[in-house]
């Protein structure tokens, strides 16, 4: 957006005269003025006070989708009230004001500090799987060109590659990193994927944390390896279930793109994602959305003309109106993370996460398929009880008021993950009962 240009222009909403004046400190700050300061956060008993949880249940499948902290409940709430006393006047003002004021821009801004890069390399969306979406079917694949992943990924990065190969010409392949996930290396994953390059891979998909088996890639050093091998190939990372569980600055990493949805480990509001990619790579995209965040877009509609600049993360944003209490709600989440430290998260989900496994692999009928070296897992434990099915083994877990899941593959395990709503206690319980359904 030219810095010249107010959002407000975008669109050509109509402002009424004296209307924003009913908001006479702005949006951002009345907000703030009615939004409880953030609570102590300096021991993990005062972190799980901030969630309504059901206390009948032992809570191991947030990763899943999360229960809102108070923070984030307060910050919704807040923004839920003001759009329904005044919802043209909040709307306006939040979407298409100045820098200073306009609210997706100050999310950005919060967003950008926990990932360690800019706010102009942040777009806002509503799930990874959208965020892989828009990547994929924006990058300029044509026939002959070849997007490559591996048999590990989820269904929404494998669809997302297919449905974007369909309609470019381009091809997608599949690759097996590890045949048994708790035994792998990093020398291994690395080597694995080398070998699969070929003269025609123009993308490498990626998954940091795999819901399947818990294993946790090393993409640092996988994709320094790719960019020393072949610097021409873009490396697209699904980081749904590594942002908000480890110790990692996104920025630097080495994705090009690194696509997340934020209601898991992060906490923030249902319905909210993001991606994240450097300014010479968003130009490499062709946007599928219109959007209500690049005023040049609206500039060249309005002079029937194609816009004049490259492509960026605002232009990517999907545009519409959405449910901005939830967008706009997100930072709450990020400022909470920062407040509990990202280091000092990571290591409490590690340790609740050991604890599991040290417990489990105490017994000889409960095979263990997550990694047991930290370097390799994060915040999720998959395992089989042998002679059981992973239903009966969810099941039953359920009976004894311990919510667990089973990973959505063709091969499906069980799976507990331990997180901050979680204590060393409830890790031994879930154990236990663990124990008890193995005999």
């Amino acid at each position: 957006m030219s810095p010249s240009v107010s959002r407000r222009q975008f669109l050509a909403l109509p402002a009424a005269a004296g209307a924003v004046a009913l908001l006479p400190a702005g949006l951002l700050a009345a907000i703030a003025a009615e939004t409880p300061a953030l609570p102590d956060l300096s021991d993990w008993g005062k972190v799980r006070a901030q969630f309504a949880l059901d206390p009948g249940y032992a809570h191991f499948a947030s990763f899943f989708i999360a229960s809102h902290p108070a923070p984030v409940r307060d910050a919704i709430e807040a923004y839920r009230r003001s759009i329904d006393q005044n919802p043209f006047l909040v709307i306006e003002q939040g979407l298409f004001e100045d820098a200073a004021h306009n609210v997706p821009m100050q999310v950005q801004k919060e967003l950008a500090a926990y990932l360690g890069g800019e706010p102009e390399q942040v777009c806002l969306t509503r799930s990874t799987t959208e965020s892989l979406a828009l990547v994929y079917h924006g990058l300029p694949l044509k026939g002959g060109d070849e997007v490559l992943t591996t048999v590990h990924d989820h269904y929404s990065h494998h669809e997302s590659i297919r449905l974007a190969c369909h309609r470019t010409g381009a091809t997608m392949r599949k690759i097996t990193l590890f045949e048994e996930a708790s035994k792998a290396t990093t020398d291994q994953l690395v080597e694995r994927l080398l070998q699969g390059i070929k003269p025609g891979t123009r993308v490498v998909g990626l998954t940091w944390v795999h819901s399947a088996t818990g294993m946790r890639l090393p993409i640092r050093q996988l994709a320094a390896a790719l960019k020393a091998r072949h610097p021409e190939v873009l490396l697209v990372v699904d980081g749904v279930h590594g942002i908000g569980a480890a110790d990692e600055t996104v920025a630097t990493m080495g994705a090009d793109f690194f696509c997340a949805g934020c209601h898991k480990w992060m906490f923030a509001p249902r319905g909210t994602a993001l991606i994240w990619a450097k300014s010479e790579n968003w130009a490499r995209l062709r946007p599928t959305v219109p959007t209500f965040s690049d005023i040049e877009v609206y500039n060249a509609w309005m002079e029937d003309r194609e816009p004049a600049t490259p492509s960026n993360a605002a232009r990517m944003a999907p545009g519409g109106f959405h449910a901005f209490e939830h967008q706009w709600a997100m930072s709450a989440a990020f400022r909470m993370h920062a407040a509990m430290g990202r280091p000092r998260v990571a290591a409490r989900i590690a340790s609740l996460n050991d604890q599991l496994k040290k417990n489990l692999a105490q017994n000889r009928k409960i095979t263990i398929h997550t990694p047991m070296s930290g370097d390799l897992s994060a915040g999720l434990v998959a395992f089989e009880i042998d002679g059981l099915k992973t239903e009966d083994v969810v099941k039953r877990l359920l009976e004894r008021k311990v919510i667990a899941s089973s990973s959505p593959y063709a091969v499906s395990y069980p799976r507990l993950a331990p997180s901050l709503v979680n204590t060393p206690e409830e890790v031994d319980r879930a154990a236990r009962a663990v124990h008890e359904i193995a005999g």
